[in-house]
């Protein structure tokens, strides 16, 4: 890479950290627990808007892994969202009304949460409807792919976004608050990917599955980016730069062998269509606050949302992380 490129990627990395340290104060504490905060603890960041249905199971399925607090930033809920987790012993929360679009998708705000309490921990960052899986998971917390990955001298770990979905339209299965979604939303697409590799920042870029599919099909390239970086051992000169698919400083987003072998990888099974989902696009859909004029949820918006039926004859029932590394949709490398 060039003297040149590098230069600019540096000053584009301060530019951003500079951006969030002025969004922080479009943040109001709700409640403040992070004094409980101690070294090594793993940390989990979200930004919520009406999640109050999805929340009690998300809690719990991190709890599990072995996260040990929360950080979330409501942006303007009216559902009991934000009064919930202002009640949880392990969460420390802070409410925006302010423009979505213009935090960077509310990049903005985590950048700089993390940047003040993240500083030397391993990190997820992740919305709350989707899961994340890797190599052992079923047996080993966290804390052991953690440590691996600071034995290994590894700082990131990637995972594909996996769209999960129900067989039949999503209408005809009704969620109920504390379940399981992978109970409902449990196949998914184990082919049609494609991946390329961005130039500039030296991410990979994975689009395909169900919603390529279903709403892109003539225009494939505006289907939703499903490779992410979702987890991360934190330093407070870094910054997301394009929600979790990228980071700066660069070398980040290396989370690839270049030379033909493979590396540890994971999935973020994303539980999103759910019947939940029509409500929630229309939402979406009248706030305006999504990426390129809210593209993607006019796609979804087209025909009766509520019918919408993913499942086709291609489509394979989810069993567990080591079927989706048969599937090569992820990896446990030299990870033994």
């Amino acid at each position: 890479m060039s003297f040149i490129r590098s230069y600019r990627l540096r000053l584009k990395r301060k530019r951003l950290g500079v951006r969030a340290f002025r969004k922080r104060r479009e943040l109001k504490p709700v409640a403040l627990r992070t004094e409980q905060v101690r070294p090594g603890d793993i940390l989990c960041f979200a930004t919520v808007r009406n999640e109050r249905i999805r929340l009690d199971y998300f809690l719990d399925y991190y709890r599990k892994l072995g996260v040990r607090h929360f950080f979330f930033v409501d942006n303007g809920s009216d559902d009991g969202t934000r009064e919930f987790l202002a009640d949880q012993p392990d969460a420390s929360v802070w409410v925006s009304h302010k423009s979505y679009k213009r935090a960077r998708f509310g990049a903005d705000w985590l950048n700089w949460l993390q940047r003040k309490y993240a500083h030397g921990h391993w990190c997820l960052t992740v919305d709350v409807d989707e899961f994340f899986v890797y190599p052992f998971c079923d047996t080993r917390p966290l804390r052991a792919l953690t440590d691996w990955l600071d034995a290994s001298s590894i700082r990131t770990f990637s995972a594909m976004l996996l769209d999960m979905y129900p067989k039949g339209p999503i209408n005809a299965f009704e969620y109920l608050p504390g379940q399981d979604p992978l109970e409902i939303a449990n196949w998914f697409d184990s082919g049609n990917y494609t991946i390329t590799k961005n130039k500039r920042f030296g991410n990979l870029w994975i689009q395909g599955g169900p919603r390529a599919r279903a709403f892109f099909q003539d225009k494939p390239e505006r289907a939703p980016a499903l490779n992410k970086i979702p987890l991360v051992k934190w330093h407070n000169s870094y910054v997301y730069f394009s929600s979790t698919h990228s980071l700066l400083p660069r070398g980040l987003n290396l989370v690839y062998d270049e030379w033909g072998g493979e590396k540890a990888s994971g999935c973020l099974l994303h539980a999103k269509f759910l019947h939940t989902f029509p409500q929630k696009s229309q939402e979406e859909l009248g706030r305006r606050q999504h990426y390129a004029n809210s593209y993607e949820y006019r796609a979804y918006n087209k025909g009766e949302a509520g019918k919408l039926n993913l499942w086709c004859r291609w489509s394979e029932k989810y069993i567990n992380w080591r079927q989706l590394e048969i599937l090569g949709i992820m990896s446990r490398g030299n990870w033994a």
